[in-house]
């Protein structure tokens, strides 16, 4: 149940920090970051839940600004970089850089709150 929480969680927050704020798109972290140290995970659960909250999310949020667009501007972003001008590798691309650093963030909250504990 924490680990449901947890996905859901972050994405939560992450989001509400995107639609709410003005802060940078790398704000999440502090939100990913912090969900971790609240609900207590072994790291590698940690590191899957901030991955999958924030993935999903920005998976999302691609597909839905892409198909606002007729995917005009992912294909020809596709075909800048070397993805073959696909936009759903490049929606894979944006959710994968969103997800690894949000898990990334957990990890570092999950083992944070351990230390915290060992002082």
């Amino acid at each position: 149940m924490k680990f449901i929480t947890a996905i859901f969680l972050t994405a939560f927050l992450a989001f509400s920090i995107g639609l709410f704020t003005s802060l940078p798109w790398w704000s999440y972290v502090g939100t990913s970051f912090f969900v971790a140290m609240g609900i207590h995970q072994k790291a590698g659960k940690a590191f899957i839940s901030g991955f999958l909250g924030l993935f999903f999310l920005w998976s999302f949020l691609a597909i839905m600004k892409d198909m606002a667009n007729e995917h005009i501007l992912a294909i020809k972003v596709a075909k800048i970089l070397p993805l073959g001008g696909s936009y759903w590798v490049l929606i894979l691309v944006t959710g994968l850089i969103g997800g690894l650093v949000s898990g990334l963030a957990a990890i570092s909250g999950s083992t944070a709150r351990k230390n915290e504990r060992n002082l």
